[in-house]
């Protein structure tokens, strides 16, 4: 598989991404941890029938025990620890510090071996940045609160754990992308047992929040993580951090035109910002690639 091939794999998560809100909306008034053991459910079963159909079941037993408490410490602390900012900050603030994780993914992947991080990466991962915080903070000029310190220290717990992920999951290129099933089942488990612990069960009554609920499973939380990982260990890492600031951009854009959101300046701002860097991380990656 070529590195331009698995770069546009693990974009598809990125596309995904982009429905997570929607889908979120919809699978109201179901309890966050819940809603992540119904999901990641879904993902479980979605990857056990891919396995199923490889064949590749042997594969699971050569995996390093190693490799399966971080990648479940990544996918369900990642979680976790999104949810547990939202409750203690306000959500926006605290989304945003959530999504320095791109950012972060630019800036220490260029100390990986083999890996070069050029001026135009950095410049595109702060432009992708503010386009974010535009879409993000909704341009209504609210502060950060400094009575939500320690929610925006979880936060920015949250954005480290999906960055550390993103990027040992690059160093760990051996581990095959079915390793990413057993993550996903034990994310379930624990956000299960997590849910029993401080939730009140909702269970959906209404078939559209089923169907939100199915397709978290199918794309955000499920197949998205599957081509994430192909992406980050095979495809062009800063590139894919740069360009996952479209994320926040095409969920915006989704919201509006299915009449959850409003149109306004600040997303046409943050679109031209967010295109703009990740057009420059591309020229850094195809000059990164040409050889002299």
């Amino acid at each position: 598989m070529t590195q331009a091939r698995a770069t546009g794999i693990g974009f598809i998560a990125v596309l995904l991404w982009a429905l997570l809100a929607l889908f979120t909306v919809g699978s109201a008034p179901v309890p966050p941890l819940q809603l992540n053991m119904l999901s990641f459910g879904i993902g479980t079963l979605l990857g056990l029938g891919w396995l199923w159909r490889t064949g590749e079941w042997a594969v699971l037993r050569r995996v390093p025990m190693m490799a399966y408490v971080a990648g479940t410490v990544g996918l369900f602390g990642y979680h976790a620890l999104y949810f547990t900012a939202l409750r203690l900050a306000p959500p926006a603030q605290a989304g945003l510090v959530a999504y320095l994780w791109p950012l972060l993914i630019v800036l220490t992947s260029g100390m990986l071996p083999g890996e070069r991080l050029r001026p135009l990466h950095l410049v595109g991962g702060l432009m992708g940045f503010t386009g974010a915080a535009l879409i993000i903070l909704r341009g209504d000029g609210t502060a950060f609160s400094t009575g939500a310190m320690a929610g925006y220290g979880v936060a920015f717990l949250c954005a480290l754990t999906w960055t550390a992920y993103s990027v040992g999951s690059r160093m760990m290129g051996n581990v095959p992308t079915a390793a990413v099933v057993v993550f996903c089942g034990a994310t379930t488990v624990l956000s299960g047992l997590l849910h029993m612990a401080v939730e009140t069960p909702v269970w959906p009554t209404a078939p559209l929040t089923w169907a939100s609920i199915i397709g978290l499973g199918l794309g955000p939380v499920g197949l998205a993580f599957y081509t994430w990982d192909v992406g980050v260990k095979r495809g062009d890492l800063q590139l894919l951090g740069v360009a996952s600031y479209a994320a926040p951009l095409l969920s915006t854009i989704v919201l509006v035109v299915t009449g959850f959101a409003a149109p306004t300046w600040s997303l046409a701002v943050a679109t031209v910002l967010i295109t703009g860097g990740a057009t420059l991380a591309a020229k850094a990656s195809a000059a990164k690639n040409v050889q002299i």
